[in-house]
């Protein structure tokens, strides 16, 4: 089973050539679970821009006595060796990671994974792919948006959503679905193309699916599951 390393970072700016790295969250999962989580603020060794800090909260004096990157290097490269590295928007975290390795004269090599190219085959026609926006529409908690930790762990539960996006309805527990849809909610289904979500009682997502009719298609799924119960 394949292993995976869970990361987000905050930085001083976009540019992986000349700004630099101020936290790092990273978390280990096997597939199944956060088996290891390793989260630091770290001293950038040049000026958080005010703009910054009013988007992160992270400010100069925050970092001033946090590790510089090259203290927490060892660290990193042992918790994410023979590990898939999962990021939304991957490229630009793996990025800054690789340049921060580069000026101490190492490289830097990971196979990467970005949930922003699975969300978009896995659940397509969203109006936005932006972590924040996924949230929202998936209802995952994020409460320390643009915060190293808090965006880790908000990837991982649309990860954890993503891998648990290869069942199907047939292997998707329905069981109690009919009774809590209205006669009136599935006749006014549209009839027409679209992306479809069913959530469980605990308001958590269990499955999306993508259809011609809509309406036909959960009349569909809705009857399986009574065929199976009366079997």
């Amino acid at each position: 089973m394949s292993q995976y390393a869970i990361v987000d970072i905050e930085t001083t700016g976009l540019s992986p050539s000349i700004e630099k790295i101020t936290e790092i969250a990273i978390l280990i999962h096997d597939g199944t679970k956060v088996t290891e989580t390793f989260s630091t603020l770290i001293n950038p060794e040049i000026k958080i821009p005010y703009r910054i800090t009013q988007m992160t909260g992270i400010n100069n004096r925050m970092v001033e006595d946090a590790p510089k990157f090259y203290e927490v290097a060892k660290k990193i490269v042992e918790i994410t060796e023979d590990r898939i590295i999962v990021g939304h928007n991957v490229r630009f975290d793996y990025s800054f990671i690789r340049n921060e390795y580069k000026s101490l004269g190492y490289e830097y090599q990971r196979q990467t994974l970005d949930t922003i190219k699975l969300c978009r085959k896995l659940i397509p026609g969203q109006p936005s792919y932006g972590l924040g926006n996924l949230c929202k529409s998936l209802r995952i908690d994020n409460h320390a948006r643009h915060r190293a930790e808090g965006d880790a762990m908000a990837t991982t539960r649309l990860f954890e959503l993503l891998l648990s996006l290869e069942n199907t309805p047939e292997k998707t527990n329905l069981t109690g679905m009919q009774s809590s849809l209205s006669k009136s909610l599935i006749e006014n289904l549209p009839k027409e193309p679209g992306v479809y979500y069913f959530f469980n009682k605990d308001n958590e997502l269990i499955y999306v699916g993508k259809s011609i009719n809509i309406h036909d298609r959960i009349l569909s799924h809705l009857n399986n599951n009574l065929n199976k119960k009366a079997v």
